[in-house]
């Protein structure tokens, strides 16, 4: 995909915008086969270097208003296939906010207690307060991609008691709960972003090499990987119907190519900001009051210089 934006700052350099590229309209069809994995435009990974310190400069600030204004939160959903740089792609763009008002939750296999409950309800627990930034690495989606996949996960919820049971009617019910879910989660303050980081499968392949080869990333790597690889098209098949049934206007999708990972990060980085400038969010304004015990302070202060 090489659609992007631009335009000239106060230093007259050139700076893109990339946040709008990748949103998938719900008016239409996605088709994840003609989804880019490569960015080939004409930006150099150094440019992109520069463009990702400035954007976090601007999130550290919308993070602190977002905080300060306590009226909103944001969720930030990202799912992937393996090696598709989630964790990283978090590291290199929260890394600058302030930890207290930003939280990660990386979901695993559900545990016995929770299989216990909905499929949403660890979900329900881990989402952000007002004024925080809330992000799930692999999230509810997991119920509708690995589970789709492998059917048979499902009947550790002991609801079911044979596989045949995941009909067209059990997954159309899924998509609905999300949809109803994420939905409620709008109309009560969230804002919601969802993110799929589209690797391809050579790339893939080259990064299950590389963790196999440096010692350092040996323990990235699990055999489980390869076995999951087995059922690419599968996967791909579930993240278009996935995509495809929970795309809204209150929880949008952005299908990011992410064979570069540096693209990646600044491409997801500058779809956040640009949603948190569209929160409207303020700093409280002080009353007559608070402005004149202000004042009054500051005039003690100086006294003591």
């Amino acid at each position: 995909m090489e659609r992007f934006f631009y335009f000239y700052n106060k230093s007259n350099s050139m700076e893109y915008n990339f946040s709008d590229d990748f949103l998938i309209n719900n008016k239409s069809k996605f088709q994840i086969k003609k989804a880019d994995t490569k960015y080939e435009g004409s930006i150099s990974k150094d440019v992109g270097s520069e463009m990702l310190i400035t954007e976090k400069e601007k999130l550290s600030l919308l993070q602190e208003k977002l905080y300060a204004d306590g009226s909103q939160s944001l969720l930030i959903i990202i799912q992937a296939m393996d090696a598709a740089g989630k964790d990283s792609l978090i590291e290199h763009v929260f890394g600058g906010v302030n930890p207290q008002g930003c939280e990660v939750t990386s979901f695993k296999t559900p545990s016995a207690e929770e299989y216990s409950h909905d499929f949403l309800r660890r979900h329900s627990l881990a989402l952000p307060a007002k004024g925080k930034i809330g992000i799930f690495n692999r999230s509810h989606y997991e119920s509708v991609l690995v589970c789709k996949v492998h059917p048979e996960y499902n009947l550790n919820e002991k609801t079911w008691k044979d596989v045949k049971q995941f009909d067209e009617q059990f997954w159309e019910n899924r998509y609905e709960s999300i949809r109803n879910f994420e939905k409620h989660l709008s109309n009560n303050g969230t804002k919601i972003i969802k993110i799929f980081l589209n690797v391809s499968k050579e790339e893939q392949k080259n990064r299950f090499f590389d963790r196999i080869k440096e010692d350092y990333k040996n323990w990235k790597f699990s055999p489980a990987d390869v076995v999951e690889r087995g059922f690419w098209e599968d996967y791909m098949m579930a993240y278009e119907r996935a995509i495809n049934e929970t795309s809204a206007d209150y929880a949008p999708w952005f299908v990011i190519p992410a064979d570069q990972k540096w693209f990646s990060r600044v491409a997801a980085i500058q779809i956040i900001n640009k949603h948190l400038e569209a929160m409207n969010l303020q700093f409280p304004p002080l009353s007559e009051k608070e402005k004149s015990a202000l004042l009054e302070s500051k005039a003690k202060l100086e006294s003591e210089i």
